[in-house]
C-alpha cells in the first residue's frame, strides 16, 4: 500500500508563510509527477504547483513568485513553500503522486488534505 500524507497546514495572517509538507509510504520504486491542487469551498478543486522527478516545475498564474514546489527523491517527500500569503488562497490543499509501485503499474494517489486558512 502507498500513502500519501500532508502537514503545515494551519491559520496565518494574510502576508504571512507557511510550509506544506508531503511524505509518501510504502512499496515505491519511484514517485514521478508530484503536484498540489486546492479546493476552497463551493469551488472545483485547482492544480496549484506542479514537479517532476526531473526538477521541472510549473504553477497556477494566481501563485506564480509567492509559491515555490520542491521535493527530495531520497526521502519520498515533497513541499510546497508558500509565501506572501492572501485570504483567497484558503483552502484544503491536496498532495498528489503519480507512483510507479514494486510490481504495479503507475498509479495517481491523494493525501487527505491539510487545510490552509488565511486571515485578512
Amino acid at each position: 500500500q502507498v500513502q500519501l500524507v500532508e502537514s503545515g497546514g494551519g491559520l496565518v495572517q494574510a502576508g504571512g508563510s507557511l510550509r506544506l509538507s508531503c511524505a509518501a509510504s510504502g512499496s515505491i520504486l519511484r514517485i514521478n509527477v508530484m503536484s498540489w491542487y486546492r479546493q476552497a469551498p463551493g469551488k472545483q478543486r485547482e492544480l496549484v504547483a506542479t514537479i517532476t522527478s526531473g526538477g521541472s516545475t510549473n504553477y497556477a498564474d494566481s501563485v506564480k513568485g509567492r509559491f515555490t514546489i520542491s521535493r527530495d527523491n531520497a526521502k519520498n517527500t515533497g513541499n510546497l513553500q508558500m509565501n506572501s500569503l492572501k485570504p483567497e488562497d484558503t483552502a484544503v490543499y491536496y498532495c498528489n503522486a503519480h507512483i510507479l509501485g514494486w510490481g504495479r503499474p503507475e498509479y495517481d494517489y491523494w493525501g487527505r488534505g491539510t487545510q490552509v486558512t488565511v486571515s485578512s
